[in-house]
């Protein structure tokens, strides 16, 4: 009888962890492998909202740090209710934004002291109102008054949290074709008030995440949304101006908000809600909640006006009644799903900047991206860099077991990409079962059996050479069983033609967004090496440049450093500081410095696979790359154009001696190795196949 999916994942889950951490014991040694294993299943907690709320002291004056040449301007209405007001104002003086800034507060006819007091409140404009107009009019007023490049809505019963208006803004800078864009609301409890909100056809509104964990995967990622709560947004002023600012048919207020956004969206412009921007709100401060009287009666008459002006627009929503869950929230685009072993740590390795700048690719190309780390843990600041992207990010706790996820998830996907040949054995026949309609993609990061064989000849390890040989038997079984595979060279996908003939195999390099160039060759010194000793050609190859070029090139050049910056030192690499003219740093967040003082990368692999991030980094930047033949294999370099290649110690010592003293060569390496990367590197070097394996239907 057949094995079941859900238990041929768990078998092949046991089986692929017992061969790694045999082979990683071999390769690694003891302490080297616990450490790994334990980065693998570690748990890290879920990022959790902790607010930030002003003392309830009695009233006395203070001060806001406004500015006379705004940016952005925030609108607060307030009728009555001081004691909100005044937390709110107080929220801005404690933890202002770091852009120029200014508040007006409209007084919409306060029936207590409010507008004596705001006097009192300096660097605060203060508009007052003869008679109460409601929350619409007094918008409006205060816009008519703004300075700012952004205008901003702020309910006065919030308590704007650090931070909250630099991420909202970031957002128009980081994103394209950005209108309108919201806050991520939160109960005082910290309980999730809306996450953007959800419109039906008939015109009814939903709060996406009402009563939640902000941090449940389904609501942490930055997201286009129906509408956003005018509790607080932001848009460029100009735009505001140009729709006529919020629809005076909906006085005093209720539907506005949802208005505007349909109007910013028929402008051909997005409306975001981003989830780092947070707000708390105490929802129904000042009008109430009670949708009979009072200011709230005019959400249900308003239902029926907005309904009738976007009649067209609503025929394409959600029906009324429908759940409102991920995958219907982004029906509208090809859903993907990417997984890999672990979160993509793109300052530590060069698969990492692949496989994120393949998320930024799909996302230009209209595509909807799922992450799921084979490992189910968020991992912090990298899971929310993620997250920032738009990208939806799974985890636990709210991701259970793989088997369990993907029984939930799977009809959703037009495409699925596992990474690595140990996270496919186990996850391919999942997805089969689960997710049929999918395209099943095979991402090999590299060859993992060349590497290994290569290897093992160099060590001359027979059994090493049998566990190799065990691999590609693994891989060759994966590649039958996918739609199609990705290698990073046509070395790789040469070999596979021999291989696996008739596989369908396809090129998907290194992707890399070309920065500025560094400075020139003037005032340049010292070698760079940049690579995480998790793996285990780095060690290698830094031990060997040590060992067997380095001193070659002191003798050539006296006093030139060698500067060794990577993640998971091991014991022999940190021993090498010792010796005069070698810096070992560790992990570096930002390699700039380095990457525009040293006169040289050096990439001294003696063995290994892929396309070499290091190497691409580098020449990204504008620093020509010495490298041996392994380092630049199927990275359609030049020796002598793009590159200096040697083969052996002395012929490595001999390049590095050679561009350190010409310098019309290292200006010429720079310039070929910035146009290497651009021609085969760049997002757009692999937008073709991206939308033919992706997104074709």
């Amino acid at each position: 009888m057949p094995i079941p999916a859900d238990a041929r994942f768990w078998l092949a889950r046991a089986l692929g962890l017992w061969r790694r951490g045999w082979a990683s014991l071999r390769t690694r040694g003891l302490r080297a492998s616990w450490a790994r294993l334990r980065a693998q299943f570690a748990r890290r907690p879920a990022p959790t909202t902790v607010l930030w709320r002003p003392e309830p002291t009695p009233f006395a004056p203070f001060a806001l740090a406004t500015s006379g040449q705004p940016r952005a301007s925030v609108v607060i209405p307030v009728h009555g209710a001081f004691p909100h007001t005044l937390a709110c104002l107080r929220a801005l003086a404690a933890h202002p934004p770091a852009v120029p800034f200014e508040v007006i507060v409209v007084d919409d006819a306060s029936p207590d002291d409010t507008l004596a007091r705001l006097g009192q409140v300096a660097g605060v404009r203060v508009h007052a109102r003869a008679t109460n107009g409601g929350f619409i009019a007094a918008c409006n007023e205060g816009a008519a008054l703004a300075r700012g490049d952004w205008l901003v809505f702020l309910n006065n019963d919030t308590v704007p949290q650090p931070g909250w208006l630099d991420a909202l803004l970031r957002t128009f800078d980081t994103q394209t074709d950005v209108g309108l864009v919201g806050a991520q609301l939160v109960y005082p409890d910290g309980r999730l008030q809306e996450a953007g909100g959800v419109v039906f056809a008939d015109g009814a509104g939903w709060n996406y995440g009402r009563g939640e964990d902000p941090a449940d995967c389904r609501y942490a990622y930055l997201r286009d949304a129906d509408y956003l709560s005018g509790a607080a947004i932001a848009l460029p002023r100009t735009l505001f101006e140009r729709l006529g600012g919020f629809d005076m048919r909906y006085a005093p207020a209720y539907y506005e908000d949802t208005d505007l956004a349909f109007a910013v969206r028929a402008a051909g412009l997005r409306t975001l809600f981003q989830p780092a921007a947070v707000v708390a709100h105490d929802e129904g401060g000042t009008a109430g909640t009670d949708l009979a009287s009072g200011p709230k009666a005019a959400q249900a008459r308003n239902q029926a006006v907005f309904a009738a002006k976007w009649a067209d627009a609503l025929a394409r929503q959600l029906p009324a009644g429908t759940l409102p869950t991920p995958a219907r929230l982004h029906r509208d685009r090809p859903q993907v799903l990417l997984i890999d072993a672990l979160t993509p740590q793109p300052d530590r390795d060069s698969g990492s900047v692949r496989l994120v700048n393949l998320m930024r690719l799909l996302r230009d190309e209209g595509a909807h991206v799922v992450f799921l780390p084979a490992n189910r843990s968020a991992d912090g600041a990298y899971t929310q860099a993620l997250q920032a992207l738009g990208i939806e990010c799974w985890h636990a706790p709210w991701a259970p077991g793989i088997p369990a996820w993907l029984r939930a998830h799977g009809p959703r996907f037009h495409a699925a990409m596992v990474s690595r040949h140990y996270v496919a054995s186990e996850v391919f026949p999942l997805l089969r079962r689960h997710a049929p309609q999918a395209r099943l993609l095979f991402d090999t990061v590299d060859l993992h059996f060349l590497r290994e064989r290569r290897a093992a000849e160099l060590a001359g390890d027979a059994a090493a050479l049998r566990a190799a040989d065990a691999t590609r038997a693994r891989e060759l079984a994966l590649i039958g069983m996918a739609d199609a595979t990705f290698v990073v060279s046509d070395v790789e996908r040469a070999l596979l033609a021999r291989e696996a003939p008739g596989a369908r195999v396809r090129v998907l390099s290194n992707l890399h967004v070309l920065p500025a160039p560094g400075p020139g060759r003037a005032g340049r010194r010292d070698l760079l090496f940049v690579g995480g000793f998790r793996h285990p050609p780095n060690v290698d190859a830094v031990r060997w440049f040590v060992e067997a070029v380095f001193p070659r090139v002191r003798a050539a050049l006296p006093g030139i450093g060698f500067h060794c910056i990577g993640g998971d030192v091991p014991p022999a690499i940190a021993a090498l500081a010792g010796i005069d003219g070698v810096h070992v740093h560790g992990h570096v967040p930002d390699l700039r410095p380095w990457l525009d003082g040293c006169v040289a990368a050096v990439a001294p692999l003696r063995y290994g696979a892929g396309v070499k991030g290091k190497v691409n980094e580098a020449m990204a930047h504008g620093l020509p790359v010495v490298g041996t033949p392994a380092a630049v294999e199927g990275m359609h370099l030049v020796d002598g154009h793009d590159v200096l290649v040697g083969a052996d110690a002395e012929a490595f010592a001999a390049a590095i001696a050679r561009l350190h003293g010409d310098a019309d060569l290292w200006t010429r390496l720079a310039r070929h190795g910035r146009d290497n990367v651009a021609r085969h590197f760049s997002l757009d070097a692999a937008r073709d196949v991206v939308r033919e394996t992706f997104l074709a239907r």
